[in-house]
């Protein structure tokens, strides 16, 4: 499930939070490191859930009317094609699935405040109506429907994104990715009438790649940073960013360790990163000394590449 991006991002963090608290058990490093990235799986369980959450909402919603004295003719007759939606009822009717989230407590039963909510945004949508209105009915046009809830109704949502961090602090920056990944998913869930949870890694060599690339970073951390001071001529290694020394370190630790990892890609992934975590100069400071450093080392035969990682 996890890209090598996002494993880049997952050591980062670990990296990070690792020489900021002083922690040097590197037993401990490799197990948070893995807890955050099986939790990226469970987010895709829980995420996945929401569905059948909203139908649990509308449902009541409709018993509510019918129970009434004087219904109006709309609660009287209620439009049930959300209630009955297809795509739906395949999550729902998936028992191991079902089984899993409710064993691992990744059900939305607690958080019935923001279901409701939620369905209030979609249930007032342009896209929602129209799904309403229409009355021909098929499971393409369900499986529609609950693409645009993920595509609208989740980012930058406050709501949600408080929930994810009270629930877990490995899941503050996975919503995107793993929504992506739910809307990539969702046509073969369709298909196959199953849900087929994803492996925590794309290939089992991406778990060997992220727990080097966190041990290699960590005890080789001292020795690159001085590299790094060495390299900055009249500037104290104190003045660096901590975040832009962590991501230089990793940089440096990926084009020694992997030489199958081409050095472009090792540069512009360690560049891309600092983008979203570090500060507005940190792209340009990171990639001019994280490919001066790489470059002098690939000179003195300390960085040796092959196969693939001769390309670029």
């Amino acid at each position: 499930m996890l890209t090598r991006r996002l494993i880049r991002v997952k050591v980062f963090k670990e990296l990070f939070g690792k020489v900021a608290s002083g922690a040097d058990s590197l037993v401990q490093a490799e197990k948070e490191l893995m807890a955050s990235c099986n939790k990226t799986v469970d987010l895709y369980c829980f995420l996945l859930g929401l569905p059948s959450a909203l139908k649990g909402v509308a449902e009541q919603k409709i018993e509510a009317g019918l129970k009434k004295f004087h219904p109006t003719p709309q609660e009287a007759d209620p439009n049930r094609k959300f209630v009955e939606n297809g795509f739906i009822e395949i999550l729902e009717n998936d028992t191991v699935f079902g089984n899993l989230c409710s064993g691992k407590g990744l059900t939305w039963g607690e958080y019935g405040s923001f279901v409701k909510k939620l369905y209030a945004s979609v249930a007032a949508s342009d896209y929602f109506k129209e799904y309403m209105e229409n009355p021909q009915r098929s499971l393409q046009e369900d499986i529609a429907l609950v693409k645009a809830i993920y595509e609208n109704e989740l980012e930058d949502n406050e709501l949600l994104e408080d929930i994810l961090e009270e629930t877990s602090v490995y899941w503050m920056d996975d919503l995107a990715y793993v929504v992506n990944v739910i809307l990539k998913n969702i046509p073969t869930i369709a298909r196959k009438k199953v849900v087929d949870v994803p492996k925590t890694f794309l290939k089992e060599d991406d778990r060997e790649y992220a727990l080097k690339l966190l041990t290699k970073s960590i005890v080789n951390y001292d020795e690159y940073t001085e590299l790094v001071s060495s390299m900055v001529s009249n500037w104290d290694l104190d003045r660096l960013v901590a975040t832009d020394l962590a991501l230089i370190v990793m940089g440096v630790t990926e084009a020694v360790t992997f030489e199958s990892i081409p050095l472009k890609v090792t540069i512009n992934e360690f560049v891309d990163i600092s983008k979203y975590y570090s500060t507005p100069n940190s792209k340009v400071f990171v990639n001019g000394l994280l490919d001066r450093i790489l470059q002098q080392m690939l000179k003195e035969g300390k960085i040796v590449k092959s196969g693939r990682g001769l390309v670029g």
